[in-house]
């Protein structure tokens, strides 16, 4: 039987296959319908040091081929999370990674720091390339602030560091390098490509905080260019293919440019069982294929 384990880091998976933070709740939620085992990992919602409401309603918008979301990182907060969302994370039959934000590096600090400690933790995403808050991709739009965070975070604990990298820029390339040369463990790309929809009858915008981050299989096309070119930019390092991700074709063209594993996120709300059929899809495709693992297929992009 093929082996499906990938490594993220220090981090041994048990498929290449993750659900998306912002897209699976904290976890739990889906266990009565998704089988975890099969999961790499978890993404957790994003987490911030203090409870955030989110931005206001309306803040979902379906378009032709994906979403628009502003949800705003409405989250429980941290205190909230150790107390309450830790029990049921320890539970999990998967790694759990989870998704760090904040208005500083000073509040990403505090997260990391808090949660370092916590068993049920393995690792973080760190989420700095949010197009939908303030000041929500500083981070990811400028190489030298994005050294700045990493730099900070990185003697802060020894658990994966994985940077969640922003589209909405001139060179993904660029802050990839910028995150890897400060100490990020891995990469995870793509976050949401900015966008917009009005409400022709009304003249008004679909979302309330005007603009959104699109996701679903409209992105794809751009999230793979974009992990082609992290994968380049940083020979070596492990890189998480992100974006409209539908079937095992759709992540296979991700692996095939360089990607260790792929996260699952807006295709969760149409279609949730897609996480528990493709391990088994990706196990029989490597068997008609005559191979005993995914590693050959990693990177063999021609050109």
């Amino acid at each position: 039987m093929p082996n499906l384990e990938t490594r993220l880091g220090s981090l041994t998976l048990a498929t290449p296959f993750l659900a998306a933070s912002g897209t699976f709740g904290y976890g739990s939620e889906y266990a009565p319908i998704v089988n975890l085992s099969k999961v790499g990992a978890v993404v957790t919602k994003s987490l911030s040091p203090l409870p955030r409401e989110g931005n206001p309603t309306p803040r979902i918008w379906e378009t032709d081929a994906g979403m628009l979301n502003a949800i705003g990182l409405e989250n429980c907060g941290l205190q909230s999370f150790i107390d309450h969302r830790v029990p049921e994370l320890a539970q999990l039959p998967t790694q759990v990674l989870v998704n760090v934000v904040g208005h500083s590096a000073d509040e990403y600090a505090e997260v990391v720091r808090r949660l370092d400690g916590v068993d049920a933790v393995d690792g973080f995403e760190i989420n700095i390339s949010c197009p939908n808050v303030a000041h929500g991709c500083r981070f990811s739009t400028d190489a030298a602030d994005c050294t700045r965070l990493f730099k900070l975070l990185r003697p802060l604990t020894k658990k994966l560091l994985m940077a969640k990298l922003s589209p909405n820029v001139t060179s993904i390339a660029e802050i990839a390098k910028a995150a890897v040369g400060a100490g990020a463990d891995a990469l995870s790309l793509i976050n949401t490509l900015l966008g917009m929809a009005v409400d022709v009858k009304s003249r008004r915008p679909r979302i309330a905080n005007v603009t959104g981050g699109l996701s679903g299989p409209a992105v794809r096309p751009v999230a793979v260019r974009c992990v082609y070119d992290a994968v380049r930019a940083c020979p070596g390092v492990p890189v998480v293919g992100i974006g409209g991700i539908r079937s095992l074709q759709d992540a296979l063209e991700f692996f095939i440019v360089g990607a260790k594993a792929v996260q699952i996120g807006t295709t969760n709300y149409s279609d949730p069982d897609l996480l528990n059929r493709l391990p088994g899809e990706l196990e029989a495709w490597l068997r008609a294929e005559k191979l005993e693992s995914l590693d050959p297929v990693i990177g063999s992009l021609k050109i």
